[in-house]
């Protein structure tokens, strides 16, 4: 305990931050040795995701200490790797408790170490900072965020020059500087950079309204931003792209850090999206359209015939890349391994290149030719000529276009996915999510898999067995297990790369018979997805 308590005491000397510094005092002080055992167990790691964790004093915490420190660590590997003096960085930051102050150390960071930094004018979407990247020229960018995580929480993410987030052995490289940044009082400070103007956020909009073709706007839209910062681009995108304004939840319009509607700002989450749906009953709308709060993400929400139900981000997906391979759109089709399938065998109907990814962006951005990419996870990236990177935003705009032309001809986003579903088959998808405190929990549990392997799942034999952290020759190393079953089913088990939880991916493919219909094939797919269900959940014994 005494190591812990001068440990405790040497961090709080070195924090510029008044109140993490007289947290940690106060905790030194009523000897929560278990708290600060947590707080200095580990440094928060830096990794492909960048930072993300918990606001709050000590090394494995988000705080100004752990932010100069990753920054100056990114402006040495900048240099090191040929950034000249005076090579621009982009900085931009969402609304979340202390992401100002990040975003504004990171600046004076960089302009410490002779580089320029160039700031946003105020809280905006992340894609906005993926597109500036390449737009003014920069080296690299940095979005201080974390996304759709509790409120407790915050991030820092890195970009390099093309405009994609880091991937290995970048993150490596910029954790390895990282370590070596000595004490905080040597770190080189300059001003706070330049502040762009809304010049660079007009450009970002206009680029993305000009993603729409002329034809039908008739479509009352319902949109919640999440307590985010995509609400003010949101407007002016659907305005400029000829769209009436949405009714917007009133009670989710504003940014505000502790989401005080929804248990997690996630619009996957169950709840998220209640407010959304409710006033789309009272309006009589015809599409709900969320961000989440960082608005690199999109959601969507259709009436049936028994009420509003969310579309899977898989349906998304499916959506947009039937919308854009109908419209020509050449280059390559791409999404995640923990997605459906069903990308691949409409991209191949079209005569298009298809590739799967690892998880995550950083993956996917990266496709050569890239044409269109998705992950489940609610991430579209439909421009990758101007943002690389998953956008909300512009996925937004076109979900609302393929709605509205749909209104037009009789028919409904529903239709068009029965339409697709008749024919290449069903692909249905579900998601097993397991959240823990204890993340040895996942541990064993991916041990549990490796040393028993099933084989079999919900009646389906079990083909094959890839073990995703061996690598491939289409695939890097990666924590996560595949498993093939028969008839075109399939299984994913990973930890999360971003929060606490196993997420399990599973697909099962069904054949639509004339005679029984898309409703038929659906009860099916049901039936065969929570058999497996109940058998993973077995199989993972937690």
């Amino acid at each position: 305990m005494t190591d812990l308590i001068e440990r405790a005491r040497a961090w709080a000397a070195d924090d510029p931050d008044p109140a993490t510094r007289a947290e940690l005092e106060a905790l030194v002080a009523e000897g929560e040795s278990a708290e600060l055992a947590d707080r200095f167990a580990r440094t928060l790691e830096f990794g492909t995701a960048g930072l993300r964790g918990a606001l709050g004093a000590g090394p494995n915490r988000m705080n100004r200490v752990v932010v100069t420190r990753a920054a100056a660590g990114l402006a040495a590997y900048l240099k090191d790797n040929g950034a000249p003096a005076g090579a621009p960085v982009v900085i931009g930051y969402d609304a979340r408790h202390n992401s100002e102050v990040f975003a504004r150390d990171t600046a004076e960071v960089m302009t410490g170490a002779g580089l320029r930094a160039l700031v946003m004018p105020r809280p905006l979407p992340t894609p906005l900072l993926a597109f500036a990247i390449r737009e003014l020229g920069c080296v690299a960018g940095v979005m201080v965020t974390a996304s759709h995580n509790p409120p407790q929480d915050n991030g820092y993410k890195v970009y390099l020059g093309d405009g994609s987030q880091i991937v290995p052995p970048a993150d490596a490289e910029i954790a390895a500087r990282i370590e070596a940044v000595g004490a905080l009082a040597d770190v080189p400070r300059g001003t706070s950079g330049k502040v762009l103007d809304e010049d660079i956020v007009d450009r970002y909009l206009d680029t993305v309204a000009d993603l729409a073709t002329d034809g039908p706007r008739d479509l009352r839209i319902v949109y919640t931003p999440l307590h985010g910062v995509g609400g003010t681009s949101v407007l002016q995108v659907l305005e400029t792209a000829g769209f009436d304004a949405p009714s917007v939840v009133a009670q989710q319009e504003e940014p505000d850090p502790e989401f005080p509607t929804v248990a997690f700002p996630n619009p996957e989450e169950p709840g998220a999206m209640d407010l959304a749906m409710a006033l789309a009953e009272a309006r009589g709308a015809d599409l709900v359209v969320a961000n989440d709060p960082d608005a690199d993400r999109c959601a969507a929400a259709v009436p049936g015939p028994h009420g509003w139900r969310m579309l899977r981000g898989d349906e998304v997906g499916a959506l947009l890349g039937h919308h854009l391979l109908h419209h020509g759109k050449q280059g390559t089709y791409a999404c995640s391994i923990v997605s459906s399938s069903l990308l691949g065998k409409m991209a191949a109907e079209h005569g298009q290149p298809y590739v799967e990814t690892l998880t995550g962006f950083k993956w996917i951005s990266r496709v050569p030719g890239l044409a269109f990419g998705y992950e489940e996870a609610l991430g579209y990236c439909v421009d990758p000529e101007h943002v690389k990177d998953k956008d909300g935003v512009s996925a937004l705009l076109l979900l609302c276009e393929i709605a509205a032309k749909e209104k037009a001809r009789g028919r409904t986003l529903v239709d068009v996915l029965d339409h697709i579903a008749e024919h290449h088959g069903l692909h249905a998808t579900d998601q097993l999510s397991i959240r823990v405190s204890d993340l040895s929990l996942i541990r064993t549990a991916m041990a549990n898999l490796r040393d028993q392997p099933p084989t079999s799942m919900g009646g389906l034999d079990v083909e094959s067995v890839d073990d995703l952290s061996l690598g491939s020759a289409e695939l890097p190393p990666t924590d996560g297990l595949r498993y093939r079953l028969t008839e075109g089913a399939r299984v994913i088990v990973r930890p999360s790369g971003t929060e606490p939880k196993l997420k399990c991916y599973l697909e099962v493919v069904v054949p639509v018979h004339p005679d029984d219909g898309v409703d038929a094939a659906r009860i099916s797919a049901a039936g065969r997805l929570d058999a497996i269900k109940a058998d993973l959940k077995r199989a993972l014994g937690i």
